[in-house]
């Protein structure tokens, strides 16, 4: 049983992902490089969270310090690789099937699925590793649906770096202020509601995170030129 609900909280937080790698990214070479490239970036920032972590020593026993300095670590990094690949359009003109200009907003959310990927991977691997067992009789004083929680949120925040990396390379390509401050305002307010968890309030937690990210789904579908008309047509037969 242990290895059935280890199994079935990876491919509820993992599953969707590899889904949209498959689908959107495994085709190109030269987004597979992006995909792993951001994913690298994203892991410099956990290390310099980490060595904060270490280094500020009063803040320890405040859980909500280090989501925050995590989330602007995150996000300046965000920067960096917005800065790296705009540098780089030159060189991906010549290996790249696409113009670059025209492509800018696939390689945003390339480098936003890196981001979620990596950051899904580290949330996850340890709460599947202790789901896999030795079978126990629950967690301490815990509920049951931790794991499920668990798998639900990482899902969640995956997707939200893919849809925060389009709209943060498009609102610094102009200059769109509002946008910058929704990405790192709603990261920071969605990272923190996971706090809920702690207290078992996984449907608040939960209720948040993922308004959250419907409300960014409607905004990186605009910001990527996508209108309601379009999405009729999908549901239209002809």
């Amino acid at each position: 049983m242990t290895l059935m609900e280890s199994f079935g909280c990876a491919l509820l937080a993992f599953g969707p992902p590899f889904a949209m790698f498959s689908l959107t990214v495994a085709s190109e070479p030269i987004r597979i490089i992006m995909l792993i490239a951001s994913a690298f970036f994203w892991l410099i920032s956990l290390l310099l969270s980490s060595v904060l972590y270490y280094i500020i020593v009063p803040l320890q026993d405040y859980i909500w310090t280090g989501i925050f300095y995590s989330v602007i670590l995150q996000e300046c990094f965000r920067y960096f690789l917005y800065k790296a690949l705009r540098k780089a359009e030159k060189g991906l003109e010549k290996v790249t099937t696409a113009h670059v200009a025209d492509s800018r907003d696939v390689f945003a959310y390339v480098c936003g699925l890196g981001f979620g990927l990596m950051s899904g991977a580290f949330a996850l691997v340890n709460v599947l590793a202790d789901a896999m067992g030795p079978g126990t009789m629950g967690l301490i004083q815990g509920n049951e649906y931790f794991f499920l929680i668990s798998a639900a949120t990482t899902l969640c925040f995956i997707v939200l770096h893919a849809f925060w990396g389009v709209i943060f390379f498009s609102a610094l390509d102009k200059k769109n202020w509002f946008q910058i401050t929704w990405v790192v305002g709603s990261h920071m307010f969605a990272s923190c509601m996971t706090l809920l968890n702690s207290y078992e309030h996984y449907a608040a937690s939960l209720f948040s995170v993922y308004s959250v990210l419907l409300i960014t789904t409607a905004v990186a579908y605009n910001v990527a030129g996508g209108r309601v008309h379009n999405l009729m047509q999908c549901f239209i037969k002809d």
